[in-house]
């Protein structure tokens, strides 16, 4: 089996493992980190709920409230990145959300208002994750690999949610609620040790790195000497930053709202129980992760073939979102949960090709500049985790269905195709 990135001319000596493919691997692993700690509450809410006896509108505002942290800070946390470079910025804000992963039972204890602190502290520290990681891929992945390497990290947010909807369900039937807190965020704490030691932020300051390696890589990445104040207004008035922006807002409502409530929905529109809901919550992920994997591989090898790297991330940007919204607005009024398991496969299957559209897009059009890109993309992506999220629990609780919620998303996502349609592009809009 070939490496998950394919190897380039000159990247490092036969048989030696490139650096580049550590960093690589390990940014997967933070985003597996932080989406365990992210969706452990999609499943531990639903015992939450059941002991302080919560309503849906209260459940949404608690599955909600990490938004506001997350939102806040991405902004910043891409500054920083940019000013101080991700390795030390994505490492201490893993130490930092695994932490209060860890605090939650003890908030929730002491009152609801502190346990939506506790969340907003935990979204401000997870803000940073993609920040840090498009800072660093600016400098260790070249052109011809990003595709994949986008998807590999993107990989690690289905394989994160699998993980926590299908183990979340049992600890919390054999230990308590509490003891999924516990357990995650110790695992953050591990992967600081490695993370530290092993990465570095620029090729020429890895000390285990082939001569040919850094040099391949030093010649593919943006000139630091040319790094000067951010651009805010010329990325702002670009047409293509604001395509971005709103593509990353749509593309992330569909992705959010069946984050937060999948569970939710498998248990209460469709009557199974808790463990059966976090199982059927979980294969949609599958289906997200398979076709997202393979999607940077086929977008790679597209470009390969001649094809404008521009039409590429049109297409897979534009099928993915109509797709999911087809999928969106078949699942209303279904009954059958085999069936409504089968849309959602559909909906995060098809979603999951925006991987090698829009993703991989910061890197293109503001390559100096993306960890600040994403910062400001993610910002407009938020949204729909705190819009979304709790418009969703407003609907189910005044209609008695997701029909509503799943015809607004479709919408929404449609929306998103039309504008990046017409205005995205892959041409470098800021130097």
């Amino acid at each position: 089996m070939s490496s998950p990135v394919a190897s380039v001319a000159g990247a490092a000596p036969a048989g030696r493992w490139p650096v580049r493919y550590t960093l690589i691997a390990l940014c997967v692993l933070a985003t597996f980190v932080c989406y365990i700690d992210r969706v452990n509450i999609s499943v531990a809410v639903l015992a939450m709920q059941e002991e302080f006896g919560w309503s849906e509108t209260t459940k949404g505002l608690v599955l909600s409230s990490f938004f506001v942290g997350y939102m806040g800070f991405m902004l910043v946390s891409g500054w920083l990145a940019n000013r101080y470079g991700g390795r030390r910025v994505l490492g201490f804000a893993v130490f930092w959300w695994s932490i209060w992963t860890m605090l939650t039972p003890l908030a929730a204890g002491m009152s609801f208002a502190m346990l939506i602190f506790a969340r907003i502290a935990m979204g401000a520290g997870e803000a940073a994750t993609f920040p840090g990681v498009y800072n660093l891929y600016g400098r260790w992945v070249p052109q011809q690999e990003r595709s994949r390497a986008v998807a590999f990290l993107t990989a690690g947010i289905p394989l994160g949610t699998l993980f926590a909807l299908t183990t979340t369900g049992w600890l919390v039937a054999a230990h308590g609620w509490p003891m999924v807190f516990y357990c995650f965020g110790v695992v953050g704490l591990f992967w600081c040790l490695a993370w530290f030691p092993l990465v570095r932020d620029h090729p020429r300051e890895h000390p285990r790195i082939s001569a040919g390696e850094r040099e391949m890589l030093e010649a593919a990445a943006p000139q630091e000497s040319s790094r000067g104040p951010v651009p805010w207004g010329r990325l702002l008035r670009a047409p293509a930053v604001w395509a971005l922006m709103i593509n990353h807002l749509c593309t992330n409502w569909v992705f959010y709202i069946l984050l937060a409530w999948l569970p939710s929905y498998f248990r209460g529109a469709l009557g199974l129980t808790l463990t059966q809901s976090g199982l059927y919550a979980a294969g949609p992920w599958v289906a997200m992760f398979t076709v997202g994997t393979l999607s940077g591989y086929v977008a790679d090898a597209i470009v390969r073939r001649g094809v404008s790297l521009t039409v590429v991330r049109k297409t897979m940007q534009v099928v993915g979102l109509s797709g999911a919204a087809f999928f969106m607005l078949a699942a209303r009024d279904v009954t059958s949960p085999d069936v409504a398991f089968g849309l959602m496969c559909g909906a995060l299957g098809t979603l999951a090709l925006t991987w090698a559209g829009f993703l991989p897009n910061h890197l293109e059009i503001a390559p100096r500049y993306a960890d600040v890109l994403m910062g400001i993309t993610n910002t407009a992506g938020t949204l729909p985790g705190v819009i979304g999220v709790a418009v969703t629990g407003w609907m189910v609780e005044a209609t008695g269905t997701y029909d509503a919620a799943f015809l607004l998303a479709a919408g929404v996502n449609l929306f998103g195709a039309v504008v990046w349609l017409f205005f995205g592009t892959s041409r470098k809009v800021v130097d």
